[in-house]
């Protein structure tokens, strides 16, 4: 046990399977049907996954040095806090406990209780324990049975973390290996059994064309033409730095292993290690999903699946009516993987800043099991109560008011926040090789200056076009950010 409580109990495989686990949710067999419908051909779907893993590795690569330079409980917070001050850092954190890291748990927790409710039709969105009570005209709140399965599987995992790390990486191991597996299996079957001889000749016939039908990206700014990949070099660029946005946010969370470092052991090799090879794993079995999807499905029952369910469309194809309840079980159990990592990382961060009197002082200690269990259950907490508000839809073919979630808004409203973060932290490496040129660095980011200067360039290409097309997605995601700013001047002075 170290001075500070921790217990490095966490080995290079534990490490791997936090970096992959976190990643692996249900994105994977939904998002590129709406990554399809923007490209418009499979040639560029696959490319949009090949482009969205190699800055995913890049990244990694290159936030191995800081991992090693600075191997303490927080990761990415503390990168940030040491590259520019304590106030990057901060914000850093404090989005991450707003939205980030909260809004994605509320998020994959209703993914797992969706999901389950095709294996127990008792959950289901409208079966109303608390019917929606209308706040406003865009705003309501409710609890139904989906959204109580939701909660109460945070809070059964939040709990689960606070028994200690060893019963935690216990769970994130047995669930990655199963959704590894998983997936591993969906590319067997695409690529060795299930073929489909008349997908493969529609898909590969025309593998690059964008005179496929292909979805209009309209800017919120009237100067701005809308545009589609159909349309030329101008529009393919357009259209595939906005389906980035899907791909990169199903590729989300590699970094959380970082947050964990204070239990690993040996961390100073193992975290940079555990990043590169986790990243590297999913990358390869996110690629080869998606040339599976390809070789059973045309391009258009691709843009086409119901509810954007690839790969429950997928499985129908060599299942049938089967293929919905098998893939409905693959992402039930990898979406309770997802948030077993996600849950022990984030709090971590809170933990971080707590020690540093930037964030309330009972989420800076450790419970008698050596884990930070306040900071746990507050963002256990947190995360259920994102899962209550809901936004209005309006009425239905039906004539049946539907509703979305607000959870759902905000992640999309911080998803160009998370790539700036991502960015800041990539020239905080250049900042500190200048700075502390004899800092220990057991590891050197690998290929720089070429590799993280090729990242920012893609990341400032990317962030570019979402602030020309999607504004709407991009300054509230700023907002949020910034609100930090007055909290965190307000904790400084609660400090002196």
């Amino acid at each position: 046990m170290r001075a500070d409580g921790f217990v490095r109990e966490l080995s290079l495989l534990d490490c791997t399977m936090i970096v992959a686990g976190s990643m692996i949710g249900s994105g994977i067999f939904i998002v590129s049907a709406d990554i399809s419908r923007l490209v418009g051909a499979p040639g560029w779907l696959l490319a949009a996954w090949a482009v969205t893993g190699l800055l995913t590795v890049a990244a990694a690569l290159s936030y191995g040095e800081l991992a090693s330079m600075m191997p303490e409980a927080g990761g990415q917070y503390v990168y940030l806090r040491e590259a520019y001050s304590p106030l990057w850092g901060f914000l850093y954190g404090w989005a991450l406990f707003l939205v980030i890291q909260t809004g994605t748990v509320a998020a994959v927790a209703v993914a797992f209780a969706r999901f389950l409710g095709v294996l127990v039709p008792w959950i289901s969105p409208e079966r109303w324990i608390v019917p929606p009570i209308h706040l406003s005209s865009g705003y309501a709140v409710s609890l139904s049975s989906q959204q109580l399965v939701g909660i109460l599987s945070i809070l059964l995992l939040t709990w689960t973390h606070t028994r200690g790390i060893r019963l935690g990486k216990l769970i994130q191991n047995s669930m990655t290996a199963i959704k590894t597996l998983s997936l591993l299996a969906v590319i067997v079957l695409g690529l060795f059994v299930g073929r489909n001889a008349e997908a493969i000749a529609a898909n590969f016939r025309d593998f690059w064309g964008t005179a496929r039908a292909s979805t209009a990206v309209s800017s919120d700014f009237s100067f701005i033409p809308a545009v589609s990949a159909a349309g030329g070099a101008l529009g393919l660029f357009v259209a595939f730095c906005v389906a980035q946005v899907g791909s990169l946010f199903s590729s989300d969370a590699w970094n959380n292993v970082g947050f964990a470092a204070g239990e690993v052991k040996n961390p100073r090799r193992t975290v940079p290690l555990a990043m590169a090879a986790g990243t590297a794993l999913v990358t390869l079995l996110y690629f080869l999903a998606n040339l599976s999807y390809v070789v059973v499905l045309p391009i258009g029952a691709i843009q086409a699946a119901p509810d954007d369910r690839v790969g429950t469309a997928f499985l129908g194809v060599l299942f049938g009516t089967r293929g919905a309840t098998i893939m409905a079980a693959a992402i039930v159990i990898s979406t309770f993987g997802c948030n077993n990592g996600l849950i022990l990382a984030g709090a971590r961060v809170y933990y971080a800043m707590a020690r540093d009197r930037l964030f309330f002082r009972p989420v800076g200690k450790l419970n008698a099991r050596h884990v930070p269990a306040v900071g746990l259950w507050w963002q256990g907490i947190w995360a259920s109560l994102l899962i209550l508000p809901r936004t209005r839809l309006g009425a239905g073919e039906s004539g049946v008011e539907r509703y979305g979630n607000l959870y759902g808004n905000l992640l999309d409203y911080v998803v160009f926040a998370v790539l700036i973060f991502y960015a800041l932290t990539l020239v905080g490496l250049f900042v500190l090789r200048r700075r502390r040129p004899d800092a220990p660095r057991p590891y050197r980011a690998f290929g720089y200056p070429v590799v993280p200067a090729l990242y920012l360039v893609a990341a400032a290409a990317i962030l570019s076009v979402l602030l020309a097309y999607r504004s709407q997605t991009t300054w509230p995601g700023l907002l949020i950010v910034l609100s930090g700013v007055p909290v965190y001047l307000l904790w400084r002075r609660g400090r002196g």
